[in-house]
Parts: C-alpha cells; sequence; structure tokens
C-alpha cells in the first residue's frame, strides 16, 4: 500500500506541531510517524518500527488490514452516520455476534466511542441499578479522563483538577512482586489483602456501596494479571455487600490474553455484572461497548435509564467491531494468541536469566510486563535505566511502551497485534537481547568472554 505521506517534510511538520499543538501528559515521541502496516509502523526519515504495543494497545489484528480497511471504505460511503436511536444492520450485526461469545448473564450489548465512555456508562447503570453511589477501583488502576472513570482510577491524572468524584474509594492493587501481604513462606497473600483491603472500606462507606470496577490485567499499574480465584473472591465480598462488579477489558479482551475474554482465566462461572471492551474490538477505530445481563437491561429499559452520545451506536465503528470478531473467530486467532504467548514468555524469562535487571516477567497470552530494577535483591525500580534500555530498542527498531512513565515503576509492557508472526515474535525479542546488552547498567549475568556462535556461558 502507497505511503501517502512519502513525502512529507519533517521540519516543518515539527514546527507546526511545536506552535499547534496543545500536550496533554506525555512527551511527543521524536519522530514523525507517516505510516502504519501490519504490525510495523514507519517514521518520515525511513525508520521501521516493530510495533509491539498495537498502537495504543488497540490495533488487535494489525494496521491496514485488508479486510477492515474494506468495511471502512464500504460504510464510509454508504452509512457512516445515523441519530443515535436509529436502528443499523452493523449494530444489529455486532451485538448479536458479540453476545454470542460471552457467557449467559452478559446478554444485552449497546455501543459507544472510547474506553473512557464505555466505563463511564457502566459507573452510571451500575449506580442506577442499585441506586448506590459509591464505586471501588484498584489503587493502580486506569478507566478513562470522564468524571466517572476518572475518579474510580488511582494509576495518575487525580490531582490538580479540583475534587474528584464523591464515593470512590481504592482496594490494594494485586501485586505478586511487591506486595506486602505475605505467607510465612513468603508467597503472596493475596487473599488476605482483599479482606483486609474490604475492612477498611467498610469503615469509610456511607452505606451505598454500588460496584467495583476492575481490569484483568493492571495494564498501566503494570502489567498485573489478577491472581486466578481472585474474581471470584471478589464475587464474594461484593455479594455480602450486594454490589455490581464491573470488568473493564479495554487491552485483554478478543484474545489478547490468551482467552476470548480475560476474565473467564478466573474460573468457569465467573461472570461480571457489566463488562466493558474499547480498544481490541475496533482495532483502532473508535469503538467500545457495555454488556450486561437481561435482568440489569430489562431494569434499565423499565425505569428509563438515559444515556446520550452523539456516536452512540454509530454503523461504520459497529461494522469495523463485527469484522474483527469475525476475523478473530474465524482465524482461530484466540488460540494463536494463547500458543504464541508461551513462546514469549518463554523468550522474557530467557532474558530474565540473562540480565539481573529484569526483576520479573509476567502476563498472559501476547500481554506482557517486564519489570526492571538495579538490584534483584531490594527490588529497586530502574526507572532510568528501563527508559535508556526503551530509547536503545526504539533505535534498533522495536517499538514498546517500556519505562516511558515513572508511574509504570520502570515496567515494560508487551502488546503486539495476535497476527504477528513468530519470525517477528523472534524478530522483537532478538532486538530485546541487543538492546539490554549494550545498555550500561543491564546487569549481564554472563561472561561476555565466552560467547560465541552457541550462545553466551552463564556465570556459575
Amino acid at each position: 500500500m502507497a505511503n501517502i505521506y512519502a513525502h512529507a517534510d519533517e521540519d516543518q511538520l515539527q514546527k507546526d506541531a511545536s506552535s499547534s499543538l496543545l500536550t496533554y501528559g506525555a512527551k511527543f515521541h521524536p519522530e514523525i510517524i507517516t505510516r502504519a502496516n501490519g504490525i510495523y509502523i514507519y517514521t518520515a526519515s525511513g525508520h521501521r518500527l516493530l510495533d509491539w504495543i498495537s498502537g495504543q494497545m488497540s490495533c488487535l489484528i494489525g494496521h491496514g488490514n485488508p479486510e477492515v480497511v474494506e468495511v471502512i471504505k464500504n460504510h464510509a460511503a454508504s452509512l457512516d452516520h445515523v441519530f443515535s436511536a436509529m436502528l443499523t444492520p452493523p449494530v444489529i450485526s455486532l451485538a448479536k455476534r458479540l453476545t454470542s461469545l460471552t457467557p449467559p448473564g452478559l446478554d444485552k450489548a449497546m455501543f459507544l466511542s472510547t474506553g473512557g465512555e464505555s466505563n463511564e456508562a457502566a459507573i452510571r447503570l451500575a449506580k442506577f441499578y442499585t441506586n448506590k453511589f459509591e464505586i471501588v477501583g484498584l489503587s493502580a488502576s486506569w478507566h478513562g479522563v470522564t468524571a466517572g472513570a476518572m475518579g474510580a482510577q488511582y494509576h495518575s491524572g487525580r490531582s490538580g483538577y479540583g475534587p474528584n468524584m464523591p464515593g470512590n474509594f481504592a482496594l490494594p492493587a494485586p501485586n505478586a512482586y511487591r506486595s506486602i501481604f505475605r505467607h510465612p513462606d513468603g508467597t503472596y497473600d493475596w487473599k488476605t489483602e482483599l479482606k483486609y483491603g474490604f475492612s477498611l472500606i467498610d469503615r469509610q462507606s456511607c452505606g451505598s456501596l454500588a460496584a467495583v470496577i476492575l481490569e484483568p490485567i493492571l495494564s498501566s499499574g503494570g502489567m498485573h494479571p489478577l491472581p486466578p480465584g481472585y474474581l471470584t473472591h471478589l464475587r464474594h465480598e461484593c455479594n455480602l455487600r450486594n454490589m455490581l462488579i464491573i470488568v473493564d477489558e479495554a487491552q485483554t479482551a478478543i484474545g489478547r490474553a490468551g482467552s476470548m475474554f480475560a476474565f473467564q482465566h478466573d474460573s468457569p462461572t465467573f461472570v461480571p455484572d457489566i463488562l466493558t471492551l474499547s480498544k481490541t474490538l475496533g482495532n483502532g477505530i473508535p469503538l467500545s461497548a457495555i454488556v450486561t445481563s437481561n435482568k440489569i437491561a430489562d431494569f434499565a429499559k423499565e425505569k428509563g435509564f438515559s444515556l446520550y452520545t452523539t456516536h452512540l451506536n454509530d454503523p461504520l465503528p459497529a461494522a469495523v467491531g463485527d469484522k474483527v470478531l469475525e476475523i478473530v473467530v474465524r482465524d482461530n486467532l484466540v488460540q494463536r494468541s494463547r500458543d504464541l504467548g508461551k513462546m514469549l514468555q518463554a523468550g522474557l524469562r530467557r532474558l530474565q536469566s540473562r540480565y539481573g535487571c529484569i526483576g520479573d516477567v509476567r502476563g498472559r497470552g501476547l500481554m506482557a510486563g517486564i519489570e526492571i530494577v538495579t538490584d534483584r535483591a531490594k527490588k529497586t525500580p530502574g526507572l532510568d535505566l528501563g527508559d535508556r534500555i526503551g530509547e536503545r530498542m526504539s533505535k534498533l527498531g522495536l517499538w514498546a511502551q517500556l519505562g516511558t512513565q515513572r508511574s509504570f515503576s520502570g515496567v515494560f509492557r508487551i502488546a503486539p497485534p495476535i497476527t504477528i508472526r513468530e519470525e517477528e515474535l523472534r524478530e522483537g525479542l532478538r532486538i530485546m537481547e541487543r538492546a539490554f546488552k549494550e545498555t550500561e547498567g543491564s546487569l549481564p549475568l554472563y561472561d561476555m568472554v565466552g560467547e560465541g556462535r552457541g550462545g553466551v556461558r552463564e556465570r556459575l
């Protein structure tokens, strides 16, 4: 496919950006991106980067997927946008296909634009259904920047903007690597941590606990998967308080974490009261969803739940989401993510055995995290080291969100498109290996003199 910005004047674009663009929290990437195709992104200077975070964790089946492109072209020409109370074939088709993939108890869907918007809608629905207003999040979470979503997240962005929404509380975020809650043998005691968290919330609540919102893998919180069984135990605690559970699967759903929906990893019986989707559902096109039970949907209809936005149930993005689900199921990409995820984890753990700055490797499917430290025994966060390794990776041709925000505690986030091929996965791992090798402070655990064609000789 032709590069429509092949002759872009990068110097002029940089000047225009500096003079006209408002910054919004992250430093702009130093190069101008002029093309994205498959699993690669390209800069104005011609530098090619293997995209290991799928854009903004969104391009699940690759940039410029030809089937998605065709859907966009057809709907842009024939059915792009209508009044939000009007029904169209792609919206109905997406709702039918999506609810055929969710378990019973997730029966009705509606479609919005962004993850923050879907979480805002889910929180609003939970408050309406329970007639309560207190919302509980995890202490390392990201759900969006609208009022309700921001009030329920604790990763960043809470200070400097005046009061947050009232009635928000935080549970300790599960962190098997760093939590102070330990069994006598040193293993992670997340059950005690969860109960302790609720004991604090009970002391603060005014008796109006409506819902808990959480991610199955805490992405912005450091790529921490919830411990197996966590959601089931959370359900017990919520039932005691007549609370709903909202599971935010912006990044983890549609096969990313090795199952169609990441909450399914917890147990065969756990089903959230409300599921939110975004990012991966639209493959980079603004599309999100909330899915809930017939019981909650019937209540909302009978009692007059109200939520209007300009792009609610828009046909063009719905058609894209429908095609994404079709491709994921047709091409067995959930199993592919599971299988290649094992290869990814094995490769990252091999790196951990070779470089002492890798304190922890975690994740599921094609969603992984590497925590960088300067001292393994003390688990000292390696924030600056992570930045330098990330910069070296970028120069070598691998792009991932590696040590770029200090609130990540020096954690590399990895989430390539699940259409990635084995050779592309190996290519990324080779680049990572070289970046660690060439970055001062990576604490190699092998004898460089003994390195040869057969690999490296490990230090004894």
